[in-house]
């Protein structure tokens, strides 16, 4: 699919659908922008993403990239852009580029004001075992960057590595989220178990059903432990990145519940939807199935503001 036929694609909901879509998504937040710059391609750059979303009237927009911390390019587009009504926000992934599972990175990232810390994605020893195998396909850099070196938050024993314990130290102190970025399903309850032992309160899980490789279960017992599932917007919507279908979604929903369900955008990539663009689809995509106007909003704004502290109380853990 080329990009004016994503952009096409886009367009889709019906324009006796398109006020109430517009109107659900004034103070969405989302917590998963692959904007640029980047060593993969992408099809917009930061403020391109932050002047989406302040036309659609976001309340916040956090930036991911799987090589480098965002936060100042956030808190210098907030700084020179300030009537957007856009807060801006990113992390850093705990990949080779940052040192990998690396505590004295994750202390500078809290320190100028990250708000999350994403463990391993494309240097995962899982996510490199994922795409060594058949049927699994991940976006590519530009230009072919030195081969990874594996990461696991795992000691050889099997147990949590002391390098990742400092590094929930350090994330519950500063009162972050955690996120599991590709890490395994099995690795993940063993990492946010320790975690919440550690003080941290603010744990996701990011496309559980991708890469990560989570089944129902996993899903339950990781909410049940006071972790958030975010499901990735892109996975759903028509572009190159699609591969699950609105039933599927609906059925995830319910699975993780939708107090502890977030929906990201986790979009960019080239031969996609714009982010705010594939925030419509979606929700058409749960109009047409029947959800509530208080049930999109608690899954496209409500629950992530809350991991961002921009709510007075987030949902309660049922754990």
């Amino acid at each position: 699919m080329s990009i004016s036929e994503a952009s096409a694609v886009t367009k889709s909901v019906p324009d006796t659908r398109a006020a109430e879509v517009n109107g659900l998504l004034v103070g969405a937040v989302d917590l998963h922008c692959h904007s640029g710059p980047a060593a993969m391609p992408r099809i917009l750059d930061h403020h391109d993403a932050m002047m989406d979303c302040a036309a659609a009237g976001f309340r916040a927009l956090l930036y991911k990239d799987h090589y480098y911390l965002g936060v100042s390019h956030a808190a210098m587009l907030e700084k020179l852009f300030p009537d957007t009504g856009v807060r801006l926000f990113s992390g850093l992934a705990l990949n080779n580029a940052s040192g990998g599972i690396n505590p004295h990175a994750v202390d500078h990232a809290a320190m100028i004001g990250a708000k999350i810390i994403w463990m391993p994605t494309v240097s995962a020893e899982n996510h490199i075992a994922q795409l060594s195998g058949q049927g699994k396909t991940f976006p590519k850099t530009a230009r072919k960057m030195l081969d990874p070196i594996p990461l696991s938050a795992l000691d050889a024993g099997g147990e949590v590595s002391d390098a990742a314990k400092a590094c929930l130290d350090i994330i519950a102190q500063a009162d972050i989220i955690l996120a599991g970025g590709h890490l395994p399903a099995r690795e993940l309850h063993l990492l946010f178990e320790e975690a919440r032992r550690r003080g941290v309160t603010k744990m996701l899980v990011n496309h559980p059903t991708y890469i990560v490789g989570c089944t129902d279960e996993d899903i339950r017992s990781l909410v049940a432990a006071g972790a958030y599932i975010e499901h990735s917007i892109c996975m759903f919507a028509d572009g190159k990145s699609k591969k699950f279908d609105a039933e599927e979604l609906a059925r995830l929903i319910e699975v993780g519940g939708v107090d502890h369900t977030i929906l990201s955008s986790d979009l960019g990539l080239r031969d996609n939807p714009r982010p705010v663009d594939g925030f419509r689809q979606i929700v058409g995509m749960l109009l047409d199935l029947q959800f509530s106007a208080a049930d999109i909003r608690q899954l496209v704004s409500i629950n992530a503001a809350g991991l961002l502290d921009l709510e007075a109380k987030r949902p309660a853990s049922s754990a």
